[in-house]
């Protein structure tokens, strides 16, 4: 018996589009829904959506469809949210820290050490032991660990453990051995070797300087990379996060994150900035932009390194630090070298993502984005300063002037508010994590909260951005209060001003109609909670491009 006109019709038109056969339209109900649109909170009962797109959003007293082709999930009641996007962030490095000693909280240099020899006894058979979190500040010394230390309990075997911020490392004598460290070896341009009284390394290698350890360890294959980058992405969805702006990362990276896409095996988006220089930057510029069809992975922008961090003194400062005098930080490349960075990425046609924390550093970096703005006619691509920690206050209007995001993570001033009035005195810090003055200054903010450096849970930052204690609501009433976001703003800056300074603002950011299924669904109402209890948030479920990639 021959087949009808129809089924005929029917199988020519999935033979030519697949996506007719396959397309499953969600409608999750029953929910106290929040987006933005108008710059205003808007609140919906259920939402519909179609494979990667959202159909409709469903307010109080509307018709819910009713047709059996529909799968309709019951909410519970549970507060939805778009997926929120952390505007910077390092995902191989946060996965590897999963796989490495947590000196994350670690109470002395023993306590770090304790922690390293648990993890060392529980991965017998590596060739290094790496780890990773600790924070001399948090110490009763306040000073950096030594390599001594190290030497009484790994006399044969390298250890390399890197500072929470990730500008500095601390080495024992196996790792400086293997890496021809000797008391002869010269700090490199943009990094420091720390040295004792007698001009002997003791261990501890400031920003560019640990490259000389660093170069001495195997680097991992691309396969090893996507194994790691898979656990990473993973573990980012259980936190509510859709999105991951990757700030700095070489061209093997960017090769492995091309795979994971074509191979379907992300879980989250990520926008990746190729780190200037490093390892064939130059052609992978060349070649060229890049997005996957589905827009799980795009690289349209770069990172650079101005200057360190503040916790290792390595913000580069215009005036000596206030807790030591005669020092005042490192630039990480000189003023010409990231000049020609700055433009060579700029007339490509990429975005400049540039790492400043110093007010010098960031005075380098608004002068220089400034000049090549006008010069490459770039300023639509949004060029950002990543941290934007420590501002001259004549600085601030610039942003806006620029049309610079500042690329800010809020949970940096509630983990410095210990040491960073030490650090930069009681005029300087005026300028600092100055959230209030640069949004007033009708500046853009993007949040993020700068992985594995501060934990990726974007619930602490937003409750750092709304609050400005830490999670013992200290101190009371907020450190310098006065720079305190709305709820509102702070929403905004880990929904939409984070995908507009990623250029995807159209596609993901809020929840309407044709945007993409990014969504989170929260045990707790972020909008009614205690402000004091916003960390404390969890995620029940979590949808990326349509498909529930995490479910508590």
């Amino acid at each position: 018996m021959g087949l009808s006109k129809t089924v005929k019709l029917a199988l020519l038109l999935a033979a030519f589009s697949p996506a007719l056969v396959l397309a499953k339209s969600t409608l999750i109900t029953n929910i106290d829904g929040y987006t933005i649109a108008n710059n205003e909170l808007t609140r919906f009962t259920a939402i519909a959506f179609t494979d990667d797109k959202i159909d409709k959003l469903y307010f109080v007293n509307d018709k819910l469809p009713t047709t059996k082709s529909i799968t309709i999930i019951d909410g519970q009641g549970k507060t939805l949210i778009p997926g929120l996007i952390d505007a910077h962030g390092h995902i191989l490095n946060y996965g590897l820290s999963l796989l490495r000693a947590d000196l994350v909280n670690s109470s002395s240099e023993q306590d770090a050490i304790t922690k390293t020899l648990t993890y060392a006894k529980a991965n017998s058979g590596l060739t290094w032991i790496q780890g990773r979190g600790w924070n001399q500040t948090q110490w009763p010394s306040n000073a950096f660990p030594s390599t001594k230390s190290l030497d009484k309990h790994f006399p044969d075997q390298p250890v390399w453990l890197k500072r929470v911020d990730g500008h500095a490392g601390w080495a024992n004598s196996k790792a400086m051995a293997l890496a021809g460290i000797t008391k002869a070896t010269k700090s490199p341009e943009g990094g420091d070797i720390i040295r004792d009284k007698n001009g002997m390394p003791t261990g501890v290698f400031i920003d560019n300087a640990m490259a000389l350890i660093d170069n001495s360890i195997a680097p991992l294959t691309i396969k090893q990379q996507k194994a790691v980058l898979v656990k990473a992405m993973d573990a980012l969805a259980s936190f509510g996060l859709t999105s991951v702006h990757d700030a700095g990362i070489d061209t093997d990276n960017i090769v492995a994150f091309k795979e994971l896409s074509q191979e379907n095996a992300m879980s989250i988006r990520v926008n990746a900035m190729l780190y200037l220089p490093s390892e064939k930057w130059q052609q992978t510029l060349a070649d060229g932009q890049y997005q996957s069809k589905d827009d799980m992975f795009t690289f349209n922008s770069v990172k650079i390194q101005a200057d360190g961090a503040l916790g290792s003194r390595g913000a580069a400062l215009i005036a000596d630090y206030s807790d030591h005098p005669g020092q005042r930080g490192l630039l990480l490349n000189t003023p010409d070298e990231f000049d020609h960075l700055v433009h060579t990425a700029m007339s490509k046609g990429f975005q400049v993502n540039s790492h400043a924390i110093g007010d010098h550093a960031n005075k380098l970096v608004l002068d220089t984005y400034e000049k090549h703005i006008k010069a490459t006619k770039t300023k639509a691509l949004r060029h950002r300063v990543e941290h934007a920690q420590v501002l001259r206050l004549d600085d601030i209007p610039r942003f806006a002037e620029l049309d610079i995001i500042a690329s800010m993570q809020a949970t940096h001033a509630t983990s410095d508010k210990n040491m960073a009035q030490d650090r930069l005195g009681a005029s300087r810090i005026l300028g600092a994590y100055a959230w209030r003055k640069l949004l007033n200054a009708n500046a853009v903010i993007a949040a993020g909260s700068d992985f594995p450096v501060e934990s990726p849970n974007p619930f602490f930052g937003l409750h750092a951005s709304i609050t400005r204690q830490d999670h013992n609501n200290s101190p009371q009433g907020g450190w310098f209060a006065d720079e305190k976001m709305t709820p509102l703003e702070a929403f905004r800056s880990f929904t939409l001003d984070a995908a507009y300074s990623g250029h995807q603002e159209k596609i993901i950011g809020s929840l309407a109609e044709g945007k993409k299924a990014d969504f989170v669904l929260l045990e707790q109402n972020l909008f009614t909670i205690p402000e004091q209890d916003i960390w404390k948030i969890t995620v029940s479920k979590t949808w990326v491009n349509g498909k529930l990639v995490y479910k508590k």
